[in-house]
């Protein structure tokens, strides 16, 4: 192959590269919004999956334009499906070695370092959207590293003095960290206050 056809072949591929992650977002995004759709108002456990993916552009609530094909192979996605038969998700089913490595949006950030086409599973939800931010944890048993001990009678991280609230000490005779004004106690103390990133080289 001379590298006139190299470069070209490279092209092509990174072309239907950008159509895989652009459908295959536009698929997960629409399997999610489904799931909503079809438990708002209802107590359902867990997810609603529909059974084809032409479910989901019918009316008289479509939420997915139209029933792409697998653009790396041209031919039918791989589903993904729950044990119900639902489709949680849809892949390439090629085996070759895609372009891009890193660099992927949020929602699809799992997907660096993947070898193969076949990896990359659209599919709601994923490793990606289903990480949360850790909330801080306070001391005792299970407490990890960088939390905030509180202070016995104060708030976390608000050290309280002897007879007054967290991170306010007293004044004489008033509330904490509030002198009182003539004739009584001081004010009351005020409350507080998952584009597509560019393409790298290969």
């Amino acid at each position: 192959m001379t590298v006139a056809a190299k470069q070209w072949k490279t092209v092509v591929q990174r072309v239907k590269e950008a159509d895989l992650l652009a459908h295959g977002v536009e698929i997960q995004a629409a399997i999610a919004l489904y799931s909503a759709t079809m438990k708002k108002g209802r107590v359902v456990p867990g997810e609603v999956y529909p059974l084809t993916l032409e479910e989901m552009t019918r009316p008289p609530r479509p939420v997915l334009r139209k029933v792409y094909v697998d653009p790396i192979t041209g031919g039918d996605w791989e589903y993904v499906r729950e044990s119900t038969g639902g489709i949680r998700g849809v892949r390439s089913r090629s085996t070759l070695a895609p372009i891009r490595q890193r660099g992927f949006p949020q929602q699809l950030h799992h997907f660096e370092g993947l070898p193969y086409y076949h990896d990359w599973v659209f599919q709601h939800p994923n490793a990606s959207t289903m990480q949360a931010p850790q909330p801080l944890s306070q001391t005792g048993p299970g407490a990890g590293p960088g939390s905030t001990p509180p202070d016995p009678g104060g708030q976390a991280g608000f050290p309280s003095d002897p007879g007054g609230q967290a991170g306010f000490p007293p004044g004489p005779g008033g509330q904490a960290g509030f002198p009182p004004g003539p004739g009584g106690p001081g004010p009351a103390p005020p409350s507080s206050p998952f584009v597509p990133a560019p393409q790298g080289n290969p």
